[in-house]
């Protein structure tokens, strides 16, 4: 009876060891291996004993102390008894005892601990450690082994200085293969103790959710072989091997424990990918099978999604990545929780500035926006995700949302210019809002001189843009007088700020040429090319400058030189059309515009096809799409972003009532490229005009009507045709609603003038162009045509007087107006 009993107890303790040690209980080992040390007497206990007091005093020591290099001179004097009772258990009887092997194990743990790498790896040579066969181990053990890879692989590169090239290289494939071998066994590790924890220990069964709290972070030595591994291949150069090595640790199932290093290993493998640095080698991710006992499970299932480029891959990762960090972030505002909260933030933010950079590159702008939809929740008064976020706002083309949010970014940030100027370029861009655009730019340079970032510049530079945008949307000629000359003088104070700085010079450039000051502009222009000779938009400038000075072949020169650059510039493709029109009739022309047409199909058929607003090809030479008619002397639109956001407003409103009648519906997809198709139409529409071709004019403004049917643009064209036919009254109804859409048409008002002349009501043609000139005086067509009125009406000095404006005006008008070079920011 009593040999029974002392064999239950004996059994109940070796079972209430086991559960202590993996638990990670060292006080009630030590006290069990001491209890264990007094009942039982024979030499087999006792090395256990030994062993059992060794590692519990060696855990709990380094739990307290880490072994890090800044613990190594306490880890010497606080290990001595530790080191004493493993070395005990090492002797021969410890190997009877079946100690000696686990504490070799742990000694090389303890002597890394102190500094000695030489005695580590010894101990680790004396365990044989490659020896281990690859068999399922108890946890404790699988723990302690994997430490041991890790450990070894630690020393090596501890110990390899002052190595020969041979040896060093034969030491880092052994680091590399221990590394990775650690890793495995970690995942392995982890996984197992989460399976424990759920199931419970000896068949015991537990409801909490959380694993131990002592369970729930990995050692240094673990955390750290996870991240070594592929951190050596990639200083080894060998890139595709670090992606694969990262790929093992993220398909492995998931437990708590790697729950922040995986976040970590995420955003390391999305950054590899974006460097481009695995591009040339890159393959697919495939599913991996489970060939070893040490080889931790991995994901699987049917329908498991599996990325098949570098684009879906980073973009993947980085949303996992984004879901896990968004899941762990802290709303609280309380103080308790700053620290937390900060650090989930600071996480948060990493996987957003990654993706930025992935879903822009890939042109996925859509994704990019909702995510900082979803971040807005836990970014209270964190400028940094705000400001991101109005900038994906401006990508998805939601710009009235965008503003709202800088706005909020300029309150969180009342000492930062940029963020002011970043609102004035978005109030030009996009918004057709000049006046609240300067007021932010003034705005900027006040920060300027009580914080100055070096902007100043800028701030002029902004300021000047303003009042050039100004006064174009003025019809006071004081006021548009006064807009010019205050642009003017912030130009030039931008210059003097930054005397090398290619776009001052252009502005510059650019309001002299609008002043009617051609060589002076010249000049500039000349210089903004020295300092940036690739600016599409200097270059279209340089192009009109020329045209102005009658250098017509040689405007045609630059744009077609620019076009070698840019090939898929509408902007410049436009002017070249007008240039051949002008110099060699229709026929070049007319190949420009089919070209234009076969452009516009490749750069846009994508987007007309989907609610992606128009905003995945961005460049220096289409920034903002502007297309220019032959209506470019218009008050309202001297380009096609001024027609998108002035004019057409009214437009809009007409083709909203358009929309309810059953014959027309609008176009999918984002209306400003279907604009650009109508101005592409109009401009074939103009060119067959020239080569007496009515019916290929009737065809190009009927495929322009179906887009926007009541455009004053299509009206005048119409008007256009019906006046090719002499069909006066026709003409007439056609101009005289073009101009109730739009009383600022200037194109409208000159050809509705003289059909009022044709028609004999020359009071109403003096009227009428009278009232274009007031609008334009710097127009040589409408001059012209009111000298025809006045000479019709006999008046031969006053109609004198208008064919020699028209003439002086005529030798500084370019080929288009200046005002329909599209604005430039970068």
């Amino acid at each position: 009876m009593t040999t029974r009993s002392t064999k239950y107890n004996s059994v109940k303790m070796d079972v209430d060891i086991e559960k202590c040690r993996e638990e990670q209980n060292w006080l009630k080992v030590i006290q069990l291996a001491e209890q264990l040390k007094e009942k039982e007497r024979s030499p087999y206990f006792e090395y256990l004993a030994n062993f059992l007091i060794g590692e519990g005093k060696l855990e709990k020591y380094l739990e307290e102390w880490p072994p890090i290099e800044a613990n190594i001179h306490r880890a010497k004097i606080g290990l001595m008894e530790a080191k004493q009772f493993l070395e005990l258990a090492c002797s021969s009887e410890g190997n009877k005892a079946d100690v000696a092997l686990d504490s070799l194990l742990l000694l090389g743990k303890m002597y890394y601990a102190c500094g000695q790498y030489s005695d580590s790896l010894n101990s680790f040579k004396s365990a044989d450690l490659d020896a281990l066969s690859e068999k399922k181990l108890p946890l404790r053990s699988l723990r302690m082994v994997a430490e041991s890879f890790a450990i070894r692989a630690l020393c090596n590169v501890k110990v390899a200085a002052g190595a020969s090239k041979f040896k060093k290289a034969e030491k880092d494939d052994e680091t590399l293969r221990s590394f990775e071998i650690a890793a495995d066994l970690t995942l392995l590790y982890t996984q197992e103790l989460e399976k424990q924890q759920y199931t419970g220990v000896s068949g015991t069964g537990t409801h909490s959710p959380q694993p131990p709290a002592g369970n729930k972070v990995l050692s240094p030595i673990l955390e750290q072989s996870l991240h070594e591994a592929p951190s050596m291949l990639l200083r080894q150069g060998k890139p595709i091997a670090a992606l694969e090595r990262y790929r093992v640790i993220l398909s492995s199932v998931e437990s708590q424990a790697v729950h922040t290093i995986r976040l970590k290993c995420l955003c390391q493998l999305a950054e590899l990918i974006l460097r481009g640095t695995v591009s040339n080698e890159y393959k697919p991710p495939t599913l991996m099978t489970k060939d070893s006992a040490w080889k931790p499970k991995q994901y699987s299932s049917l329908n498991q999604f599996v990325p098949k480029n570098e684009c879906e891959e980073s973009i993947l990762v980085l949303l996992v990545a984004e879901a896990m960090a968004v899941r762990h972030t802290v709303l609280s505002q309380s103080a308790e929780f700053k620290e937390a909260r900060l650090n989930a933030y600071h996480n948060a933010t990493l996987v957003y500035d990654l993706l930025t950079l992935a879903t822009v590159r890939w042109g996925q702008f859509a994704l990019l926006q909702e995510s900082f939809e979803r971040a807005m929740k836990f970014s209270f008064e964190e400028s940094h995700v705000w400001r991101q976020h109005a900038l994906s706002l401006i990508t998805a083309g939601r710009y009235v949302d965008a503003l709202g949010i800088f706005k909020e970014v300029i309150r969180l940030e009342p000492n930062q210019s940029v963020n002011c100027l970043l609102v004035a370029r978005l109030c030009y861009e996009h918004l057709n809002l000049p006046f609240e655009g300067t007021e932010f730019s003034m705005e900027a340079k006040k920060m300027e001189f009580s914080h100055s970032t070096g902007l100043l510049g800028r701030c002029y530079l902004y300021i000047g843009i303003g009042y050039q945008l100004q006064s174009r949307n003025t019809n006071l000629k004081q006021e548009e007088q006064v807009f010019n000359e205050c642009g003017l003088k912030y130009f030039n104070s931008a210059l003097e700020i930054e005397p090398n700085d290619h776009l001052s010079e252009f502005y510059l450039g650019l309001q002299l040429a609008i002043m009617g000051r051609i060589s002076e502009a010249l000049s500039h222009v000349q210089t903004a090319l020295d300092l940036r000779s690739e600016s599409s938009s200097t270059l279209h400038l340089l192009a009109l400058l020329l045209s102005a000075n009658s250098q017509h072949v040689d405007a045609l020169e630059v744009v077609e030189a620019a076009l070698q650059e840019y090939p898929d510039c509408l902007n410049l493709m436009y002017v070249k059309a007008y240039l051949e029109l002008h110099l060699d009739g229709g026929e070049k022309a007319l190949v420009t515009g089919k070209q234009m047409l076969e452009l516009w199909k490749t750069l846009y058929e994508g987007q007309i096809s989907s609610d992606v607003p128009e905003c995945d090809r961005r460049s220096d030479t289409r920034s903002v799409f502007q297309l220019y008619t032959s209506e470019m002397s218009d008050k309202d639109s001297s380009s096609l972003q001024a027609h998108s956001m002035a004019a057409s407003r009214v437009e809009h409103a007409l083709s909203e009532v358009a929309s309810s009648i059953s014959s027309f519906s609008p176009r999918p997809g984002p209306q400003r490229a279907w604009l650009l198709q109508m101005e592409v139409w109009l401009l074939l529409a103009e060119i067959y005009l020239t080569l007496d071709e009515p019916a290929y004019v009737q065809q190009c403004i009927q495929e322009a009507t179906q887009i926007y049917p009541l455009s004053h643009h299509i009206m005048h064209m119409r008007g256009v045709l019906h006046m090719y036919k002499k069909e006066w009254s026709e003409a007439k109804l056609c101009f005289q609603n073009a101009v109730a859409i739009n009383p600022q048409h200037i194109k409208s008002l000159q050809q509705l003038g003289l059909v009022y002349c044709y028609m004999g009501s020359q009071g109403l043609a003096e009227s009428t162009l009278r009232e274009a000139a007031k609008i334009d005086p710097k127009n040589h067509i409408t001059w012209y045509n009111l000298g025809k009125v006045l000479e019709a009406l006999g008046e031969y000095e006053d109609a004198s007087n208008c064919m020699a404006t028209a003439l002086n005006v005529e030798t500084t008008s370019p080929i288009l107006p200046f005002t329909s070079v599209p604005l430039c920011f970068e």
